[in-house]
């Protein structure tokens, strides 16, 4: 079985397209006019269009599915806090890091986070993973 530490860190950074919003629409069925509307989302507190909370939190996934604890990963539970929005053309870099080791070394519970381009957090909170079988 891979090592894995408390601290341990892994993130992956990526640009929101305006396809990203509107694939993951399609995908989830949210149409929400706040992600897919402009002239909606023009009249909202946000000002314009704005990414779905899930698709930053889909970021998050990605890093625990590929990076840490990477392929084999099983989620069990995530606790989110939606902090800013994410617009189309915001960078984002999903971080983990490993906070503790359960289950006799089979588990793990991971801090969550998810900053923009400008350094602000944007979501946050905790992920509770089983390790990878080898």
């Amino acid at each position: 079985m891979k090592n894995y530490e408390i601290g341990q860190q892994a993130q992956m950074t990526r640009t929101i397209s305006e396809s990203d919003v509107y694939l993951f629409a399609g995908i989830t069925g949210d149409l929400n006019p706040a992600h897919i509307n402009e002239p909606y989302a023009r009249g909202t507190r946000f000002g314009r269009r704005i990414a779905h909370g899930m698709l930053t939190a889909g970021l998050i996934s990605a890093v625990l599915g590929t990076r840490l604890p990477g392929a084999g990963t099983i989620y069990l539970s995530q606790t989110l806090k939606f902090l800013s929005p994410v617009y189309i053309g915001d960078t984002i870099t999903a971080r983990v890091e490993i906070l503790r080791l359960e289950r006799e070394g089979k588990g793990a519970v991971l801090k969550t986070e998810a900053v923009n381009q400008d350094g602000r957090l944007v979501a946050t909170g905790e992920a509770a993973v089983l390790l990878p079988e080898e």
